[in-house]
């Protein structure tokens, strides 16, 4: 579990292709300095088992279907990424329940720029879009944002300096990948709620 608080910028050593994976090694001082074998990271909010970890680096095996669902497969040595470790019994939860489980990718649609802050639109695939809510929070790469409106086929979110400054987002063109996971209240409460049937009875 996390908590959608990007703690650092790490930066893509290496790719090792493997038939149906790839070894994914990322130099990260700051969340390395207590990592451990088996230890869970979250890599642009992708839930990531630590494998090896060696000075300043870790490794983690990243399978075929998340390579499939998920901005992974398109990093390349050099990219930077979102590091968060998973939460302990004394993290503060400053952002909102975050898995790590990512639901589907989206694009960056659009940026609009102003003097304190800069609204970015970000497309949304269809099945996502009844658990997005104005002033709902959302997790973008790995990042606890809140939407500020929900359109047809996208939302935006508004980003202050800190996060543009601290997470891979400052730098994301239209057209760039992203990975999503909504909130997964949205999807207890869904599960939960009996289903609708129709008021109207079948004529004879």
């Amino acid at each position: 579990m996390f908590t959608g608080i990007v703690e650092e910028l790490g930066v893509v050593e290496g790719i090792e292709e493997q038939e149906d994976a790839i070894r994914l090694t990322v130099r990260a001082p700051f969340v390395t300095s207590d990592a451990g074998l088996g230890d869970s990271i979250a890599v642009d909010g992708c839930c990531l088992t630590v494998a090896e970890q060696e000075g300043e680096a870790f490794t983690a095996d990243v399978m075929r279907a998340t390579l499939d669902k998920t901005s992974l497969g398109g990093l390349q040595p050099g990219s930077r990424v979102n590091l968060e470790r998973a939460v302990t019994a004394h993290t503060r939860l400053s952002g909102h329940l975050v898995q790590g489980h990512v639901d589907a990718t989206g694009q960056v649609v659009a940026r609009a720029p102003s003097e304190h802050w800069e609204v970015v639109e970000i497309s949304l695939p269809e099945a996502l879009a009844r658990y997005l809510v104005d002033q709902g929070s959302i997790t973008v790469d790995g990042i606890s944002l809140t939407v500020v409106e929900v359109r047809e086929g996208s939302f935006t979110v508004s980003l202050i300096p800190e996060t543009l400054a601290r997470t891979t987002l400052g730098s994301k063109k239209p057209g760039d990948q992203v990975n999503l996971e909504v909130d997964v209240i949205a999807k207890y409460v869904e599960r939960l709620l009996p289903p609708q049937h129709s008021n109207t009875r079948d004529l004879p």
